[in-house]
């Protein structure tokens, strides 16, 4: 048995996120969503300091087809599925569903989150689905950004010369 298959608990498939939902009653579900595609020390403590705003942290991870839509053709770099994995993998994350949409409205509506949790660089009144969290009762927390720690950062170093 591979490590990666004893993580295969915390991905949950779309589909049966409303079941396993019913059966954390009683947990105060942290929520959290993005494409993370290239993980760097910047998610890690976001989603660590998610993961301490209630009892458990779910994450929903835009599909393929959405991240091309939101950050250009090139993009993912990963896979869904190999994100999936290596965010299952951190000890912070409970469980990690996708998504294929461009925002995190329709498996909000499913999950039912207590909390929903952004980084730094948003602000909660321009947040597509802060109208729906409103609406749900949800509280909204925005965490620091970590300066200096992106994605986009990371790939603009791959592409230049040394």
């Amino acid at each position: 048995m591979s490590f990666f298959s004893d993580l295969s608990h915390k991905i949950i498939p779309y589909e049966t996120i409303e079941s396993k939902r019913k059966s954390l009653e009683g947990k105060k579900i942290v929520f959290t969503n993005g494409c993370f595609d290239i993980l760097h020390p910047g998610h890690v403590s976001y989603l660590a300091q998610a993961r301490d705003l209630g009892d458990l942290l779910w994450i929903g991870v835009n599909s393929d087809a959405s991240v091309r839509r939101l950050k250009g053709e090139s993009r993912p770099i990963n896979s869904c599925e190999d994100r999936m994995m290596v965010l299952a993998a951190l000890s912070s994350v409970d469980f990690v569903s996708s998504f294929s949409e461009d925002t995190p409205l329709e498996i909000l509506k499913k999950v039912k989150p207590s909390i929903h949790s952004k980084g730094g660089d948003y602000q909660v009144e321009t947040l597509p689905e802060y109208q729906i969290l409103k609406e749900m009762g949800a509280d909204i927390q925005i965490l620091p950004f970590v300066s200096g720690k992106s994605t986009t950062k990371i790939l603009e170093k791959a592409k230049s010369p040394s």
